[in-house]
């Protein structure tokens, strides 16, 4: 519990045996300045791994939910299909990339009033190799249509994020892919919700990425982001066309 909020961790993993034990036994060991846990539940989604992944997590501390399907967003959503109640919920990814400790930056963010933190590794401190050229251009890219089409200044679309319980509702995610954490940044820009970005450092993962560590995987997460980019915008323009003319 985080001043008062109980805290939700969601980890999708995919092949992640070698770190997933690491980062749950880091959330696990956040404490408040009473000595109490911060993470009230880690919850991880075993994304359909041929390795041992579901069982090193569960024996680190772990809920684990099987999720066959591949894609980032619908691992993210089964995992959120059996969260306890809470006010805050955590997303980090599974393979050691960030440092644990600076969780908290993202949950004062939330009590201090925001709808949805992110963690920026632009602002950040990388590690060399972290973040591969591929991966910034992308990120750049992302968030340089963010801010010509909706004029909202961000900088990254880091997955290392926390967010209002009560406003990850209101946002109804749909994405399965890639695209889930670009579709709950807009749709909290569209909706008027306050964001925040917060400095994040960014260490050398463990084990090959599943997005930057193929040209297969990089593509096929770069349109994933580019077409929800592209919905969003086309939903938006309709929606504001209803209205003109329901009006006129």
């Amino acid at each position: 519990m985080y001043r008062g909020r109980r805290v939700s961790a969601v980890i999708p993993a995919l092949n992640e045996q070698l770190a997933i034990g690491k980062v749950v036994q880091q959330l696990n060991s956040l404490k408040n300045a009473n000595g109490l846990k911060i993470i009230d539940d880690v919850i991880v989604c075993d994304n359909g791994s041929n390795d041992n992944t579901a069982q090193v997590a569960e024996q680190s501390g772990a809920r684990v939910i099987q999720q066959a399907t591949p894609g980032y967003g619908i691992a993210c959503l089964t995992a959120l299909s059996i969260v306890k109640p809470c006010e805050i919920i955590l997303f980090v990814d599974g393979d050691d990339s960030c440092f644990i400790e600076q969780t908290t930056s993202l949950l004062a963010g939330i009590v201090n009033g925001d709808n949805l933190a992110i963690g920026s590794r632009v602002k950040g401190n990388v590690e060399k190799g972290a973040l591969t050229s591929i991966q910034k251009f992308g990120n750049a890219l992302a968030a340089f249509l963010i801010r010509r089409l909706w004029h909202y200044d961000i900088t990254d679309l880091g997955p290392f994020r926390a967010i209002k319980t009560s406003t990850l509702k209101k946002l109804d995610m749909q994405d399965q892919t890639f695209g889930w954490t670009v579709e709950m940044q807009i749709k909290a820009i569209q909706l008027g919700f306050k964001i925040s970005e917060y400095p994040v450092d960014s260490k050398v993962r463990i084990g090959q990425s599943k997005i930057s560590g193929t040209i297969k995987g990089s593509i096929k997460a770069g349109f994933s982001i580019l077409t929800m980019i592209a919905k969003l915008r086309l939903m938006q323009r309709k929606t504001l066309a209803k209205f003109a003319l329901e009006d006129s």
